[in-house]
């Protein structure tokens, strides 16, 4: 069983399993992530990583994390629960897509095609996790100055890097009004565009404190199919029978 080499970062043992499993059969791939709540800092990096990765609009956050307070003053302390797409083995999201718009591909990861998608929101609803968005077209620099000191609206940016298109899918999907992305469903893909070319997820990569792993769970020489041997291993809300593809370590 493949070992994390001396003085080895734990990122390039999962990029070379990562690297691996892509050079084999890939239509045996099921990638899978597991976030370890004792490293979890709460520093919320690898929220912001994927904002930046996916170029996304204000209100459309693919990875948030949420923070708890627990305990009984005065012995209390704040948890960390970063919550991505559970992208599921049993997605009710699927389901209730009227369009077929969203789908769980070969490798085990739900994904939404914006042509198809119609913007309903059923599969917001549907998701037990909240994992799920939707982009109202709006912009971070909108009602503000652009660089010539005009006023622009609601419906631009006034900065020209905000509309630089984001690579989601393996297309360019660059924002304009009534045109896909905006009005559609959008949520966590597993940087599906990264992973194709050998590269982990962003949240992945960005998390300070090493408490990410991705990789594929049937390779059972990676570190992923290791730590999923824990008995620390658990997965939200496990009774709905949805069987997320993303794990927890207590």
């Amino acid at each position: 069983m493949a070992r994390i080499l001396p003085g080895e970062d734990l990122l390039i043992r999962m990029q070379r399993d990562l690297k691996r499993s892509l050079a084999a059969d890939r239509s045996s791939i099921k990638w899978s992530m597991i976030i370890d709540l004792a490293k979890c800092a709460g520093c919320h990096a690898c929220t912001i990583g994927c904002v930046a990765e996916n170029k996304l609009p204000p209100g459309v956050v693919y990875r948030p994390v949420i923070e708890e307070e627990v305990g009984i003053y005065p012995n209390v302390r704040r948890r960390f629960l970063p919550r991505p797409c559970m992208h599921c083995q049993n997605p009710p999201c699927t389901k209730v897509c009227p369009v077929h718009a969203t789908y769980q591909n070969e490798q085990g990861v739900v994904v939404i095609d914006y042509n198809r998608c119609i913007g309903c929101r059923y599969c917001l609803v549907a998701c037990p996790y909240s994992a799920r968005t939707s982009d109202f077209g709006e912009w971070y620099t909108s009602d503000t100055p652009n660089p010539e000191g005009k006023m622009v609206g609601r419906a631009k940016a006034s900065e020209s890097y905000e509309a630089i298109p984001a690579t989601e899918y393996g297309k360019q999907w660059p924002r304009r009004a009534h045109d896909s992305p905006v009005g559609n469903a959008r949520k966590c893909h597993f940087c599906l565009h990264r992973v194709a070319v050998g590269m982990l997820p962003a949240c992945v990569t960005t998390c300070v404190g090493r408490a990410t792993f991705f990789g594929n769970r049937n390779d059972t020489q990676s570190l992923i199919s290791e730590l999923l041997g824990s008995p620390r291993i658990h997965r939200l809300k496990e009774e709905l029978g949805t069987k997320p593809s993303v794990y927890y370590l207590r």
